[in-house]
């Protein structure tokens, strides 16, 4: 069995690579992600082209499951948020491969975005130009198309504030952070606050820890019943990130999205995806796991395009992980391909469940 899914990996990757992504990568970016969307809906709305994707793609072993923080997750990676902003694809994910997804991020407003071009590819540093600036339906609409429907693989809700003039006022973020909680309490497995994108009217306020403890404070008054996360920016100095665990500990925050894109780069507005976040990425990581001894559950975003990017994000202090550029670059097929290297890898370093390897590098 294992030759066949090597073999089908095999073909799938010659076909985008020489094929799908040749003619793509000659397109506008945006509208090729938009093509892909209306694709992903499509599939996902029949059960022959759903059975027709998971043939095509589907990878699973047990030596990959995890229950963690009470949640089943049968492989360990994820579709990072930016990618599904609008929940449209929520039926077709678990067939493509995917352990768990995280949709959005969602705001509290229905949001635009930026205007102009909001989305490049940079070839030569394998990565992505992003300036979208939260585009999304809104919590309510979105919120609504997922109200009394299952996936079939974990959902993480990726909560931001609207980008507009309005929230720059502190209090009137925080507000607008709070009113996408209440609307989508009953959605989803987790949420992942998310401060820290780098394209939002107003810049990061909330990666400040004196206005993060403000946040946090009227998070915990709704005493969501699910697993909370933060997103960090990498680019955030130790100091910064000392003060962020403190408040995260007080306020009993579940563990954090590492990382964000980066703002460090020659293009001035919007953030870089890919490798040029890679190592920034994985310093967090590093630094938060063992500055916690592993206290809070990590997830490793950023430059995963193997099995071996993502392993390391693993032994780093990961526990899941989470990718689009990869996807984009390599094909759908990457998530097979990095599921199926992560069972060779762990069985080489003789762990039995991927759990095992988890911080291996820093105990």
């Amino acid at each position: 069995m294992g030759s066949v899914v090597s073999f089908r990996d095999r073909i799938n990757r010659f076909f985008y690579r020489n094929i799908i992504k040749r003619i793509c990568f000659k397109l506008d970016a945006e509208n090729v992600h938009n093509f892909f969307i209306k694709a992903g809906k499509f599939l996902g709305r029949h059960f022959l082209t759903k059975k027709a994707v998971s043939l095509a793609f589907y990878y699973q072993r047990p030596i990959l499951e995890q229950d963690i923080l009470g949640i089943h997750f049968k492989n360990p990676v994820g579709l990072s948020a930016g990618f599904d902003k609008n929940a449209e694809l929520v039926d077709i994910l678990g067939d493509v491969g995917f352990g768990f997804a995280e949709i959005g991020s969602i705001t509290a407003r229905a949001c635009e975005g930026n205007k102009g071009k909001r989305l490049d590819r940079v070839s030569k540093d394998r990565s992505l130009w992003v300036n979208f600036g939260l585009n999304n339906k809104g919590v309510k609409e979105i919120v609504s198309r997922l109200n009394g429907r299952e996936a079939n693989i974990p959902l993480g809700i990726s909560i931001a504030k609207t980008n507009c003039k309005e929230t720059v006022n502190v209090q009137s973020g925080v507000e607008d952070y709070i009113l996408s909680l209440i609307e989508s309490k009953n959605i989803g497995n987790y949420i992942d606050l998310n401060i820290s994108c780098p394209n939002a009217y107003g810049g990061q306020p909330f990666s400040n820890p004196k206005l993060y403890e403000m946040l946090l404070k009227e998070v915990y008054k709704l005493k969501i019943a699910k697993p909370v996360f933060v997103k960090l920016s990498p680019d955030l100095d130790k100091k910064a990130i000392d003060k962020i665990l403190d408040i995260s500990y007080k306020y009993k925050i579940s563990g954090f999205v590492c990382s964000n894109l980066t703002k460090k780069h020659r293009f001035g507005n919007g953030g870089l995806s890919g490798k040029p976040v890679e190592e920034l990425a994985n310093n967090l990581l590093k630094y938060i796991y063992k500055k916690t001894k592993g206290d809070f559950l990590l997830i490793g975003v950023g430059g995963i395009f193997s099995a071996e990017d993502a392993y390391k994000k693993i032994r780093l202090g990961a526990s899941l992980v989470e990718l689009i550029t990869g996807m984009i670059y390599n094909g759908p097929n990457i998530i097979s391909e990095i599921n199926r290297g992560l069972v060779r890898l762990l069985k080489r370093d003789g762990f039995s469940n991927i759990g095992e390897a988890v911080g291996a590098d820093l105990k």
